[in-house]
């Protein structure tokens, strides 16, 4: 990467109008990462189950998946601040009564409880995506500042872990599930007090009402023409999930020491934060992401096939597996930054912040359905078949995506907004 883009995002990060909101909205995004992770090691704690824990940790996801689209909507007709800060401090609640009570309560109010923490999270990404645009009036940074956002994304997914483990060498299992609420208190609540999250979000809410009377009834729910490319976000989320499932059989089964995940998972975030950054610097024009979409997703595909098939006929080592995990990472920032960008595109102005929403229900949702998938068929098959698993999800991911090109390609994509009375 040149010295060039690297001044652009040190240039982004600087003292200034980004910074606040980007620092703020960076703690209160690491809850994403800890909660599940605390929920399941303190509920296992406490019940001796993983299955049991799983099933808290499932409530919460099922929450989030149901609550990111209802409470991005709020963002486009109420504003950021009347949003963020109330949800983190009642998602926050719930989390710390999970820590609080675990063990002495039964099962099932864990469960509500994890579920009411999921549907009352906020939606901290599509706000920031917002909030970039205010931050940032020069257009031509955008492209960076979205990138710098999704690496950051990425990159709580390293740190968030790491922060959870340390947390348990000083602390009960308790302990991080704690912490975790007072980040997502801190972060949220400062991020509604900065300019940016003020300012986003508070335009364009009569036209909001006026789309609403016009569209179908099925817009009403779903922005018109975003379909496909949350279909294409599911995919590629159900390989996300499966790797991860690999990634843990691999550390434990072939390679024999789960302390090795920490450096499985560095090389594959490692290599999608390289291509992330390099990408958000490049100036792809629009038609020309939609057109290398399928490509990065056949890529990806192919990148996963090596190593099913490595692991499946040897042992290999770490330092074997760590080029090929970081190569594959490769196509994973580009990809995801691609799809933010065409919710941008279908979705109408008004409901930006909603249609970003529902790609992270999409994704949360094949997340969730590639572990459970993957999980099944490694019990079955060993770590390969994970692999293997998102090798095909990324395959189905880039067939969607090639049918949206083509769509493009004939003007048939995005289409009109609708306009005429459900």
């Amino acid at each position: 990467m040149s010295k060039g883009s690297l001044r652009t995002y040190f240039q982004l990060v600087a003292p200034g109008a980004a910074a606040g909101p980007f620092g703020a909205a960076t703690i209160a995004r690491l809850p994403i990462a800890m909660t599940p992770l605390g929920i399941v090691l303190l509920v296992q704690h406490v019940t001796g189950s993983y299955a049991l824990a799983g099933s808290v940790t499932g409530a919460f996801a099922l929450g989030t998946a149901v609550g990111a689209p209802l409470w991005g909507r709020a963002i486009d007709r109420l504003g950021q601040p009347w949003v963020v800060g109330p949800t983190a401090v009642v998602s926050a609640v719930f989390t710390a009564l999970i820590a609080l009570t675990a063990g002495h309560v039964p099962l099932a109010v864990l469960i509500v409880l994890g579920a009411f923490a999921g549907v009352s999270f906020p939606p901290m990404t599509p706000a920031m995506r917002s909030a970039w645009r205010e931050a940032v009036p020069d257009t031509s940074r955008h492209a960076a500042a979205f990138a710098l956002d999704a690496v950051s994304v990425e990159t709580i997914f390293i740190a968030g872990p790491m922060l959870l483990s340390l947390l348990l060498v000083v602390g009960s299992p308790v302990v991080p599930l704690l912490v975790t609420s007072g980040l997502l208190i801190v972060g949220g609540v400062t991020y509604a007090t900065t300019g940016a999250a003020r300012r986003a979000g508070s335009r364009g809410t009569a036209e909001a009402l006026v789309a609403a009377v016009a569209q179908s009834r099925f817009d009403r729910v779903l922005p018109h023409g975003l379909l496909p490319v949350l279909v294409t976000g599911l995919g590629l989320a159900v390989a996300f999930g499966a790797i991860d499932t690999a990634l843990a059989a691999t550390a434990r089964d072939v390679l024999g020491n789960q302390a090795t995940l920490g450096f499985l998972f560095a090389a594959v975030a490692g290599g999608s934060a390289t291509s992330g950054l390099w990408f958000g610097t490049r100036g792809v024009t629009q038609r020309a992401q939609i057109r290398f979409l399928p490509v990065l997703l056949l890529a990806f595909a192919c990148g996963l096939t090596p190593i099913s098939l490595l692991i499946g006929e040897s042992s290999p080592a770490l330092l074997v597996l760590l080029p090929l995990l970081y190569l594959t990472g490769l196509a994973i920032s580009p990809t995801l930054i691609i799809l933010q960008n065409l919710v941008d595109l279908a979705a109408p102005a008004a409901r930006s912040s909603e249609g970003q929403a529902w790609l992270s229900t999409s994704v949360t949702t094949g997340a969730g359905a590639g572990t459970a998938a993957a999980g099944a068929l490694i019990d079955l098959g060993g770590a390969p078949w994970g692999f293997a698993t998102a090798g095909l999800a990324a395959l189905v991911a880039a067939s969607f995506a090639a049918g949206l090109r083509g769509r493009h390609a004939r003007s048939t994509w995005p289409p009109q907004p609708t306009t005429t009375g459900g």
